[in-house]
């Protein structure tokens, strides 16, 4: 992950924690609003671990909660022949190895509703940030490269809570993240959604260039995300 990344997800705790010292506490040191955190695990395409902090009746005329959340998936990066013949060139020596990474930033408005009997369920909806990253390694082939995006997105879906305390609830959520199509980036070449591409390759026995939708059939970046998770709220 670039320094860009890193201070982007630094920015976004920040928030966080300045919205928790202001927006739980007042002088007087009472309970001003209501702050939840939550952790979980399951499947976003991947793999997945997610915390996110809820924000709870911020104003009397405000409708919504408030979720701000930070996600990691570990994903399938797409097809290592195609990414070397996309990005790199059309050598096939070497075994080649691959894993990607996906971290996301969310925020959602929450409406509360009653689902399968369960009243305290809501549906979400709200922006998403991705930060995705493939690795091709060829061992034995003198290749290993990353290919990233970034992305901006939208999703939404429901979720049920179940008490297990006071202060301790069971969370399941399911829902469906897009993302929309962004620059990839690999070695010393640059895919545009434009073809206005940075050093294309040249398609095999061909002097015809890749364009952005070969990059896009060979490396999985996010797009429909289909989510289905799992875990605890922790209420403060």
């Amino acid at each position: 992950m670039n320094t860009q990344s890193r201070n982007t997800i630094w920015l976004v705790l920040w928030a966080v924690s300045f919205l928790c010292a202001e927006h739980t506490v007042t002088a007087q040191g009472k309970l001003k609003d209501k702050a939840d955190l939550q952790f979980l695990t399951g499947l976003n395409r991947g793999f997945g671990l997610g915390t996110n902090i809820i924000f709870e009746d911020l104003s009397t005329e405000f409708p919504f909660d408030i979720r701000i959340g930070l996600g990691y998936t570990w994903l399938n990066p797409g097809n290592s022949s195609k990414a070397r013949r996309v990005f790199i060139n059309d050598a096939t020596n070497g075994t080649p190895e691959k894993k990607g990474r996906n971290i996301d930033l969310r925020l959602d408005l929450l409406k509360g509703m009653t689902l399968l009997g369960n009243s305290n369920s809501y549906w979400f909806v709200g922006p998403r940030y991705s930060f995705f990253n493939g690795n091709f390694k060829y061992v034995g082939g003198n290749e290993d490269f990353d290919i990233t995006t970034k992305q901006f997105g939208i999703g939404g879906g429901l979720e049920s809570r179940y008490a297990i305390s006071d202060n301790l609830k069971l969370i399941a959520t399911a829902g469906l993240d897009y993302y929309l199509a962004a620059k990839m980036q690999g070695h010393d070449t640059a895919y545009y959604r434009d073809n206005d591409n940075v050093n294309a390759r040249n398609k095999q026995g061909s002097d015809t260039k890749y364009k952005y939708k070969d990059a896009d059939n060979a490396v999985d970046q996010p797009k429909f995300m289909p989510r289905l998770m799992v875990g605890i709220q922790w209420d403060f």
